[in-house]
């Protein structure tokens, strides 16, 4: 389903929890055409998904199942759609979160655990470089020492799904390090996320997102 001018259409799911319009513009500068939206249909037949997510694990959570969008993401990646997660966008993608000595279930599409960062200033916010695989799609063009916008207190510290059938390529795991080394970003096949804020992040974060609808 291409948008207007044969451009790449991508929603920006409206589930309450993120920043959508930030997302929205971020988008439309590198050239997608972006409808901010909780409708099941165009949700389900865009080019990309995007999920933001701002605030408590547990409340992101509920907004995303009281909008149906845990099974709209669902169906997306069993069909090999794809879907961006951003922030709390991301960490919802995981096993569980725990927050305040809760334990809240996510999404599961990876094992893990959302846990709080151990670090001498929480939260961590400000621009930090990552480290990511040679041969990433999500970094491709940008140098090493490329800057972006982070603001969280939790983040999953350890990646634990292990890939045995070898024709199944790999997960791309890009780390950052705030007091303890953390998952920054994945990319999964169709499912990709950052812990960073892309749509905050300046030209760096544009490349980012340019290169995501590239694979759309």
């Amino acid at each position: 389903m291409s948008g207007a001018g044969g451009r790449k259409k991508v929603v920006v799911f409206d589930y309450g929890f993120g920043n959508v319009r930030s997302a929205e513009r971020a988008l439309a500068r590198v050239g997608a055409d972006v409808e901010i939206t909780r409708d099941f249909d165009t949700a389900m037949n865009a080019d990309g998904l995007l999920v933001p997510g701002v605030g408590a694990f547990a409340a992101c959570m509920a907004g995303l199942q009281q909008a149906r969008g845990h099974w709209i993401i669902d169906r997306r990646l069993s069909g090999g759609r794809p879907v961006m997660g951003i922030c709390v966008g991301m960490q919802i993608l995981f096993e569980r979160g725990i927050e305040h000595g809760v334990e809240t279930e996510g999404l599961d599409e990876w094992p893990g655990v959302v846990a709080p960062l151990k670090a001498p200033v929480v939260p961590h916010m400000g621009w930090n470089t990552v480290k990511a695989p040679g041969d990433s799609q999500l970094f491709a063009g940008l140098d090493a020492d490329a800057r972006f916008y982070f603001v969280h207190s939790y983040a999953v510290h350890e990646w634990s799904l292990e890939i045995t059938n070898p024709a199944i390529r790999a997960p791309k795991i890009t780390w950052a390090t705030h007091g303890e080394p953390f998952v920054a970003a994945v990319e999964n096949g169709a499912l990709w996320a950052t812990q960073f804020h892309p749509e905050k992040s300046g030209d760096a974060g544009a490349q980012l997102l340019t290169n995501w609808i590239e694979t759309l």
